[in-house]
């Protein structure tokens, strides 16, 4: 079974995992309107169509405390892109809140450690997770790994 998991933010992450194996990481397709970064809705329906896959799985993401009114629709545009785009490709979307699935994975909330970990599964991958910026794509990682050991 071939999971997709997103980490939804502008420096999110894609993920496909069948079981253990993790195979593909794309970071998130962005363009840059009127000066703003924005998730392109176009390159996410190619993104999404790259590998046939069973369910995609989007980190239930909300707005924070403190977070700022524009940034905080920003967010949410980018929840709704994605969602709207999978169901425009007729995939079968779950949400996981960020601390359930990561609680039941074992994953911790350290962005540091979270791309430790993500090193120990895929060592061969290690590329992947190297620069601090790539804890989105450890994120996505870790969440399809997870989603799809759940399904076996």
């Amino acid at each position: 079974m071939i999971v997709l998991a997103i980490d939804p933010g502008i420096s999110g992450a894609f993920a496909w995992c069948d079981g253990n194996k993790l195979i593909a990481v794309e970071d998130m397709p962005t363009i840059e309107v009127r000066g703003k970064r924005k998730v392109s809705a176009a390159n996410v329906s190619r993104i999404m169509q790259l590998y046939s896959v069973d369910l995609v799985v989007i980190e239930a993401v909300h707005s924070m405390p403190g977070q700022g009114v524009s940034s905080s629709f920003g967010f949410g545009r980018s929840l709704g892109v994605l969602e709207g785009v999978a169901a425009g490709l007729g995939l079968p979307v779950e949400m996981a809140v960020p601390a359930v699935w990561k609680r039941l994975a074992g994953v911790p909330a350290d962005k540091g450690a979270v791309r430790q970990m993500a090193t120990q599964y895929w060592p061969f991958q290690a590329e992947l997770f190297k620069r601090a910026k790539d804890d989105g794509r450890a994120d996505a990682a870790l969440m399809a790994r997870w989603a799809a050991m759940r399904q076996r």
